[in-house]
């Protein structure tokens, strides 16, 4: 599997800064619909995922709706690091399958850890349709 391929590119992703203000964080999440947005710092390196839950639990501890109020507070206050692991660009075809099915999408880094993009189940699923497709057409054509 070429992962470059079937890869939403980090430009084409929402994506989150590490210091960008939690209001911030809220605000983009229910703009784009996600349950989850990468977070990345300064450098572009993959610091992990931050969900609706991180930023419940968030506003839990407060104890305050007021979205002023979480302009003081950073992304990085509120990240799970274990949350959403990422996968090395030139990982295998199982290991994308098998995280795919434990998150709705599979960060991709490189070998610096730098935030390449994402993978989503739909990727994978239209990847694994077109090879089907291939095998399907070479066996009709074999024979």
């Amino acid at each position: 599997m070429n992962i470059a391929k079937i890869m939403i590119p980090k430009a084409n992703t929402a994506l989150l800064m590490s210091t960008n203000s939690v209001r911030q964080g809220l605000e983009k999440m229910r703009f784009h619909g996600y349950t989850a947005i990468p977070v990345v710092d300064e450098s572009g390196t993959y610091c992990g995922c931050v969900s609706e839950g991180d930023f419940l639990r968030h506003i839990l501890a407060t104890g305050s709706l007021d979205m002023k109020q979480h302009e003081r507070y950073q992304i990085k206050d509120i990240i799970r690091q274990e949350f959403c692991p990422p996968l090395r660009i030139m990982a295998s075809e199982a290991e994308v399958y098998n995280l795919a099915l434990q998150q709705n999408f599979v960060p991709i880094v490189d070998d610096r850890n730098c935030f390449c993009g994402i993978v989503t189940r739909q990727g994978i699923l239209r990847y694994m349709a077109e090879q089907l497709e291939m095998a399907r057409s070479t066996a009709v054509a074999a024979g």
